[in-house]
């Protein structure tokens, strides 16, 4: 209850009044009855709530043009120029500024943007280069990341071309446009049926590619009317092969069982180990074809007498090597070998940005049933997300390595 205190008059006897004074003042007294009253209290009504507070967010900022000042469209370059892929990101960046030099830069400008060599930072990259005004990406070089940054490229509205040869991140609007160990294995395989070897087995790593390598051989062989015969798996570590060798050399060395394929998937020293342990389980087992993945091209590979009449697929060499001699003059140094993807995917960029006005970087413009030609030879897109190859086998003797099979200067229609 509220008190409310009224102001108290004298109730002594005020000097040098009457009795008639005295009995005025006490009927003032009588009638206000108490010098402390209490008077009722009134119902409070309570002041209204505070308005609530609205959290206001800061406007995201608008994307900056999509052409820079002299007209040109930008393409974002996302690689690890930063971390332990440095290396690699600046040969393909080099790369990549070659292709401008080499007429890509009428069309377009690359915007390079450091995507480290962590999903996260490849996350970060794309968001900065959509920010950038960027009108298609080109990268991320890793699986991993491109499958992290897929999410951040589809709510930018913008398709990917990453740099990965890992077929299990592609889906539509994301094209690892690496040289996939899937369409290696087919190319090789096909050719070896071609020679009428029915018998196929795979000696290969304990490793993600290994494993991909040996079910792609398996589909690629029974899709076509050989037989996968064996496979075994193996580690190598500290310069140390471990892993058995029985089930694939017993399958080569069997009566009346005709020729055997071996894939090797694996290249340097533990191929090397690789051959040594089969021939050193049966010296008989040299006669197996041995065949292999893209691995194995390198200046190198030549040089090992363990190889000798083996097969491979790969890009034609002789399409980069005008590019290998022109990178050398002016970096000082040869290119890293997935630089081609780079100036591929530049040179690829301009066509799309010469479509029409302002280009077409849509998927029905990536997944053109023509493809396009790279140094890396004739390639395409599914709309999937898959990349198909005119791959080209070579054969390794003699310390050389040279076509057996020419690349296809066509790919069939995609059955999408």
């Amino acid at each position: 209850m509220l008190r409310s205190l009224a102001p108290c008059p004298s109730m002594g006897r005020a000097p040098g009044l009457g009795l008639v004074g005295w009995l005025a003042t006490a009927a003032v007294g009588l009638m206000l009855g108490a010098c402390a009253t209490t008077t009722p209290s009134q119902p409070s009504t309570p002041p209204p709530p505070p308005e609530p507070a609205i959290a206001h967010a800061d406007p995201k900022p608008e994307p900056a043009p999509r052409v820079t000042a002299t007209g040109k469209l930008k393409v974002a370059l996302l690689l690890p120029l930063s971390g332990r892929a440095r290396d690699i990101g600046t040969s393909m960046l080099e790369a990549a500024e070659l292709a401008i030099f080499d007429g890509a830069g009428r069309d377009i400008a690359i915007i390079p943007v450091d995507a480290g060599d962590t999903p996260e930072r490849a996350v970060a990259a794309v968001q900065r280069a959509a920010q950038n005004g960027a009108v298609i990406l080109l990268g991320p070089l890793f699986g991993p990341a491109t499958a992290a940054a897929a999410l951040a490229a589809r709510d930018a509205n913008l398709e990917m071309v990453s740099f990965s040869n890992d077929e299990g991140v592609a889906q539509p609007g994301v094209y690892p446009m690496g040289l996939g160990v899937q369409t290696q294995v087919r190319r090789v395989a096909d050719y070896a049926l071609s020679k009428g070897i029915r018998r196929f087995a795979a000696f290969a790593p304990a490793t993600p590619y290994g494993q991909q390598a040996t079910q792609a051989l398996r589909d690629a062989v029974t899709s076509r009317g050989g037989t996968m015969v064996a496979t075994e798996r193996f580690n190598f570590t500290a310069g140390n092969l471990t892993g058995g060798t029985d089930r694939v050399t017993q399958a080569i060395v069997a009566d009346g069982a005709g020729p055997t394929a071996v894939l090797l998937p694996v290249a340097g020293p533990p191929l090397a180990a690789a051959t040594q342990a089969l021939a050193t389980t049966n010296p008989d087992a040299k006669k197996a074809q041995l065949i292999g993945t893209g691995v194995w091209d390198s200046p190198t590979i030549a040089t090992d007498g363990q190889l000798s009449g083996a097969w491979f697929a790969a890009p034609d060499p002789s399409r980069r090597t005008e590019f290998e001699r022109k990178f050398e003059a002016v970096h000082g140094k040869p290119p890293h070998r997935l630089a081609t993807l780079a100036y591929d995917a530049v040179t690829m960029a301009a066509k799309l940005a010469r479509v029409k006005p302002g280009g077409d970087f849509s998927a029905t413009a990536l997944t053109d049933p023509e493809g396009f030609q790279g140094l890396d030879g004739l390639f395409r897109f599914r709309s999937d997300g898959r990349v198909e190859r005119a791959l080209a086998v070579l054969e390794i003797g003699n310390e050389r390595v040279r076509i057996v099979d020419p690349a296809p200067s066509s790919l069939d229609r995609p059955t999408n």
